[in-house]
């Protein structure tokens, strides 16, 4: 097919093997349809065919963090403009019909006419992903079939065992059990428990240590991502992991942190009749975003964060019960958490601030008496160990105002 001099705009209805294409002139006509392979080589021939229409201007592609991501990465290596294009409308799609080819060409004039205006940005979320699936496979294994039937083997072990067991810690009791001898007939009831309690607590073992080496990957990668959020009070990687996965590779679609918190389901649901003015529970929304901020807010009231604590004594002052000032605080750190995911501030790196300390010659216990923490706070904060994005921002104006006699110090400060 001879190269055409206009400008054509694609559309890709996503799907596990096969990617239906479509692609339209800039007045919205139909020009072609086809299908490829989900692989590679399938790639390339869809993007050279969407080409020889003529000049590609964008692509809108359904399902960019699904189906669609390995298109979407595809495209956006070679230069092409993507667009996250969202499920047809339900109405619209039960009056037309339904089909792969229609879904592709609703694809393609989105993106023509501007309801696809949000461009999918390569950030490392879908590790994040990845690694908190991994993460929760295995506390569910782990948690889940492994401990409670160690526990009710030596409940219900010979008495032998449950003696040198059942006053032991958790650890204690893996540990022990993991080393067990068995070298008699497993038929003998004790014989057989040990074999039994030995397979469960080295099956717990090798699990504990692959989720122990996955939250730290899952650490490592939430705070590359976004130092601001997981550096915010009562932020720890798996729930940094949560609300990076939330708001997704393009945060930006988000107009306003009203459409965040109803994305995580803590917007108030006006509920008002006659002389009642309420608002109800907000039941729909990603569930887990919505549990990561209860747990930013009971981390929160549980350290004694003034703020949050002052906050609640004045709601609880107000008659409030406290699931509702609960929820009330939920929409709060939602409103945070937004600006953390949208508009992320710069925090000063660990490496940076131990460098500066260090030029100018600053014992830890010296800055930790200074901030009020302690050594070992400072220390891993330094490392990266720890995030603490207020804590950094005061130990920056702390190192300024007292490295004046320190040039080095100063350069790596204002570096």
């Amino acid at each position: 097919m001879a190269k055409v001099d206009r400008v054509v705009i694609g559309g890709v209805d996503t799907h596990k093997d096969v990617h239906v294409a479509a692609v339209v002139d800039e007045v919205g006509k139909i020009l072609d349809t086809a299908s490829f392979a989900t692989t590679a080589k399938g790639y390339q021939a869809l993007l050279a065919w969407l080409r020889s229409f003529g000049t590609l201007a964008k692509v809108g592609v359904e399902g960019t963090g699904a189906y669609g991501a390995g298109l979407a990465r595809h495209l956006d290596g070679e230069g092409v403009e993507v667009v996250e294009v969202n499920r047809p409308n339900r109405q619209a799609r039960r009056r037309l019909g339904k089909s792969d080819t229609v879904d592709a060409e609703a694809a393609a004039r989105a993106a023509l006419n501007g309801e696809a205006r949000f461009c999918p940005s390569p950030r490392p979320r879908s590790s994040s992903r990845s690694e908190r699936c991994g993460s929760r496979s295995d506390r569910r294994v782990t948690l889940g079939p492994g401990w409670p039937e160690i526990r009710d083997l030596v409940v219900t072990a010979p008495d032998e065992l449950r003696a040198v067991l059942g006053p032991l810690s958790t650890a204690e009791r893996v540990a022990r059990a993991a080393r067990f001898q068995v070298t008699d007939d497993v038929a003998d009831p004790a014989v057989g428990t040990k074999a039994a309690l030995r397979s469960l607590a080295r099956r717990y073992q090798a699990l504990s240590s692959e989720m122990a080496e996955l939250e730290a990957t899952l650490d490592r990668l939430s705070a590359r991502a976004n130092p601001a959020l997981r550096g915010a009070k009562g932020v720890g990687p798996d729930v940094a992991a949560i609300l990076l996965v939330a708001a997704g590779d393009n945060p930006e679609r988000m107009r306003s942190e009203s459409a965040f918190a109803a994305l995580c389901g803590v917007s108030p649901i006006e509920a008002s009749s006659g002389k009642t003015t309420r608002h109800r529970l907000n039941r729909s929304g990603n569930r887990q975003a919505n549990h990561a901020l209860w747990r930013i807010v009971m981390v929160r009231l549980s350290t004694g964060d003034p703020v949050t604590k002052a906050y609640f004594a004045r709601r609880r002052g107000e008659g409030k019960s406290d699931r509702e000032i609960v929820r009330c605080l939920k929409r709060h750190v939602a409103r945070e958490v937004y600006r953390h995911l949208v508009r992320p501030e710069a925090v000063p790196a660990g490496a940076d601030l131990r460098a500066a300390r260090l030029a100018a010659r600053i014992s830890l216990q010296t800055v930790a008496d200074a901030l009020g923490s302690w050594p070992t706070r400072i220390s891993e904060l330094e490392r990266g160990l720890a995030h603490d994005t207020a804590l950094a921002r005061r130990y920056t104006a702390w190192l300024a105002a007292h490295a004046d006699d320190a040039p080095k110090a100063k350069r790596l400060l204002a570096a």
